[in-house]
């Protein structure tokens, strides 16, 4: 069976300029664990999750330094770091979203869905043709889908 089958093809996306709570009040209210982030052309340039949510809200690990002389040698990498900070502080969701997105083709089969969510686990995971979104699926449309068999 191919993923065009059984996505969602009435996508709840979001703006990169959508604020942060506006994003979290959908994923309540359409009950979803992710929303595609688009631009004005449809093309996915992010995806908010609630991990992503969760996140801005956590503790910072503030990195590993030695004092000598005066001068900070950092023990980790501060890129890292600022990344963290930006996403925990962000106020839309372009500050807070995933920019590497995992997509799959509507023609692809469901057993490479589950091996994509199983090996990164990810969840959801848009459906892209064509550079553009046409859909989304998830673990539960896969769990929907063993149901009905």
């Amino acid at each position: 069976m191919k993923i065009g089958q059984i996505m969602n093809r009435n996508v709840v996306s979001v703006k990169p300029d959508t604020p942060v709570n506006e994003v979290a009040k959908k994923l309540i209210q359409y009950n979803l664990t992710g929303v595609p982030v688009i631009d004005d052309k449809d093309e996915i340039v992010g995806i908010v999750t609630e991990f992503d949510l969760i996140r801005r809200k956590g503790v910072v690990d503030i990195p590993a330094y030695i004092n000598i002389l005066d001068s900070f040698l950092y023990l980790e990498d501060p890129a890292e770091v600022e990344e963290e900070l930006r996403k925990m502080i962000g106020a839309t969701a372009k500050e807070v979203m995933t920019k590497e997105v995992v997509t799959i083709d509507p023609e692809a089969d469901i057993s490479e869905l589950a091996e994509l969510i199983e090996d990164k686990h990810i969840n959801p995971v848009p459906v892209v043709k064509n550079g553009k979104l046409v859909g989304i699926v998830s673990r539960a449309d896969i769990v929907r889908l063993l149901a009905r068999e």
